[in-house]
């Protein structure tokens, strides 16, 4: 039987006291950690305490003040630009309704002078035959810029000036005046569907099929027909001067040429014109005109 004073097996060794002298604590309890250093009360636990945070009314309110006014510029401006976009959108759209069409000028892309995108602007049913039109008009502006080299060629063999500014005057009022008369208005007739710009097209292409026929005979009507490089010039100059004769002769070859692609053109034109109802309606608007002017 234990003894009545025996050890409780759960008490610790020896008893220490922390109040006692340190110099009289056993050695075995230096290997505990040592009691943290006692702290000053407070009965706000860290809530109390206050971080110093300098404020000055003044700047804090001309902050503001700046915001307000740049909020106030930004919007001002924002419905400055709205304003002119609703202004822009409401010009475009009276100019839409007037048939008029802004337009980019892009060709030549060296150097844009006019604008031409058969691509985007018309019909794809109707984009083969435009572009055997516009092929048309470069053969036009080759006809008469070789037209140009060959009346030169003659002027320099002794047949005088007068035929060399005759060419000049075909070039400068034959390519700007095939470009306006006849290609733009099948341009915007293609683009459009209009049937008066096609009755437009079709008057000013048969001019100009005339012409080509006409500048591939070359009859001596205008100073013996060599202001122009036709068939009748050459067989005439092929004899005397040969170089001469022979830049004709290639200059009657363009002429035909030209006259046969634009005969072609003018052919497939009138079967749309005809297939497509067009016909009638130039008659219908031409009749409305009339009628208008009559009254």
């Amino acid at each position: 039987m234990a003894g009545r004073y025996d050890r409780n097996p759960f008490d610790e060794e020896e008893e220490v006291n922390p109040f006692a002298n340190p110099g009289s604590v056993p050695a075995a309890t230096n290997s505990r950690l040592s009691p943290l250093p006692p702290e000053p009360v407070d009965f706000n636990y860290g809530r109390g305490a206050t971080v110093d945070i300098p404020l000055d009314s003044n700047s804090e309110g001309s902050n503001y003040k700046d915001l307000k006014k740049k909020e106030k510029e930004l919007q001002a401006k924002e419905a400055e630009l709205r304003r002119r976009e609703q202004e822009v959108k409401r010009r475009e759209d009276a100019a839409n309704r007037a048939g008029i069409v802004l337009e980019e000028k892009n060709w030549p892309p060296f150097f844009p002078i006019i604008h031409h995108d058969i691509a985007n602007d018309i019909p794809i049913h109707l984009q083969r035959l435009q572009y055997v039109a516009f092929t048309t008009l470069l053969g036009l502006t080759l006809c008469l810029l070789w037209n140009i080299v060959a009346v030169t060629t003659a002027w320099i063999k002794g047949e005088g000036v007068k035929i060399w500014f005759l060419a000049v005057i075909y070039f400068i009022a034959g390519v700007p005046g095939g470009y306006f008369l006849w290609y733009r208005p099948l341009y915007n007739a293609s683009r459009s569907e209009s049937a008066m710009k096609f009755g437009w097209f079709f008057m000013f292409y048969l001019l100009h099929i005339g012409f080509c026929i006409f500048a591939a005979v070359a009859p001596p009507i205008v100073f013996r027909g060599k202001s122009l490089t036709g068939i009748l010039p050459a067989i005439d100059l092929i004899g005397s001067r040969v170089l001469v004769g022979i830049f004709y002769f290639i200059g009657f070859g363009l002429f035909c040429l030209e006259s046969v692609l634009s005969i072609w053109v003018i052919q497939q034109v009138y079967m749309y014109f005809r297939g497509s109802g067009k016909a009638a309606q130039m008659k219908r608007e031409a009749a409305r005109g009339a009628v208008r002017a009559a009254i």
